[in-house]
């Protein structure tokens, strides 16, 4: 395990994010205990910033923590992943039928173009840019749907479900996700909204039922 240093200003925000990526990604995989020193040591930060950081994580979900006992990351599967799930296919359901009557021939090429990059990572086994390939389509209907509220806690959550995407991106399921993008794509093109909620839906609920 190593984590590289950081060289760029806001050290709180950039010890956060890079052991975010870390927990996402699997560098730092489930039931990895979390020292203070350790991650300051390997990141080439003082411990305030990194005990922030884990703060933080906690709070996100991504990490537990027993005052005394054990900082680790946390598993997979837990409660508050599935409370995620929820909070964020609904929020998605909502930016769909908000964006659905916007789509222009230019939002649909911009899905399209980033379902084929999607496509293209799968086949490459780059589950990093296939999993920027998703959020790059899955931005689209949020952005026309023009709520910072959705946005802000799209960006709160989502990353609790990073970790089961890693895991269906890397195998044959990645191929569903390729055929339903098709599908919401389409549905959106012809402005079909209930089509694109109920596609939507089904992409975020899939998640978990397809493990």
């Amino acid at each position: 395990m190593s984590l590289s240093k950081v060289t760029r200003p806001l050290l709180r925000d950039e010890a956060y994010d890079r052991i975010r990526r870390a927990i996402v990604d699997g560098t730092l995989p489930p039931g990895t205990p979390l020292r203070d020193g350790d991650l300051a040591d390997q990141l080439g930060l003082s411990k305030a910033p990194v005990r922030d950081a884990l703060r933080r994580l906690t709070d996100d979900g991504l990490v537990d923590q027993k005052p005394q006992s054990y900082t680790r990351v946390s598993d997979v599967m837990s409660p508050d992943v599935l409370d995620a799930r929820e909070i964020v296919r609904v929020l998605h359901e909502f930016a769909v039928r908000q964006a659905a009557a916007k789509c222009r021939p230019a939002d649909i090429a911009a899905m399209r173009a980033a379902n084929d990059r999607f496509a293209e990572a799968i086949v490459a086994r780059d589950i990093a840019a296939a999993v920027q390939a998703d959020d790059e389509l899955h931005d689209v209907p949020v952005r026309l749907a023009g709520n910072a509220a959705v946005a802000a806690t799209l960006d709160r959550y989502t990353p609790l479900l990073r970790r089961l995407e890693h895991a269906r991106f890397s195998s044959t399921l990645a191929w569903n996700s390729v055929e339903r993008h098709t599908k919401l794509i389409d549905a959106l093109e012809k402005h079909d909204t209930e089509t694109a909620v109920a596609v939507i839906s089904t992409i975020w609920t899939e998640l978990l039922e397809d493990r």
